[in-house]
């Protein structure tokens, strides 16, 4: 059993008898009244995404998951196809929505976490930090920049995110694929 002060992000429970994994939540503490959590949930079965407020202290089966390695070959489609690494010969594909919105920090041979449930593919885990090339870039600009100044930049994969004026075209940087966010250059 899990109680709800050990919920984290990609933890799987069984709630109103079907299995959902907790993709987001937020402990809330109101001024007047008790504190509860606030929690984004996905049914493995269907996809649906949904947001439940949960008692402090609620207890929730865990359930067990599969994962396996797999590696990013392509996508086309909206859909991505990959392999996993104990049997090359045998590829799958696994649609937009399973994947989410890290789907946009995928490049080719990236080596992911591939979660099954019952047999059924229900997530793609990405390393939380992956090195991407930035395939363009605005020139920075001078100006005031004393609060640290950004530019939107696009990279190898086509994702576009924010990122510090002296990012340049060509350089290789350090995403994390939980916020989408810039966090270093490489080597540095």
């Amino acid at each position: 059993m899990i109680s709800t002060s050990e919920f984290q992000k990609g933890i799987f429970i069984i709630f109103e008898t079907q299995p959902w994994m907790i993709v987001d939540f937020q402990f809330v503490s109101p001024g007047k009244g008790s504190a509860f959590y606030r929690a984004k949930l996905k049914n493995l079965l269907n996809g649906k995404i949904t947001e439940r407020t949960f008692k402090s202290g609620e207890e929730f089966e865990e359930i067990e998951i599969e994962k396996t390695k797999a590696k990013f070959l392509y996508s086309h489609r909206d859909k991505f196809f990959f392999f996993r690494e104990s049997n090359p010969s045998l590829r799958f594909e696994v649609e937009k929505e399973t994947i989410g919105d890290a789907a946009r920090f995928l490049k080719a041979n990236e080596i992911v976490d591939v979660v099954e449930y019952n047999g059924k593919i229900v997530s793609i885990a990405l390393p939380i930090k992956v090195f991407l090339k930035v395939a363009e870039a605005p020139s920075g600009f001078k100006g005031d920049t004393a609060q640290g100044g950004s530019k939107v930049v696009i990279l190898e994969t086509g994702a576009e995110i924010n990122v510090p004026l002296f990012i340049d075209q060509d350089e290789i940087i350090e995403i994390n694929t939980q916020t989408g966010e810039y966090v270093r250059r490489a080597g540095e």
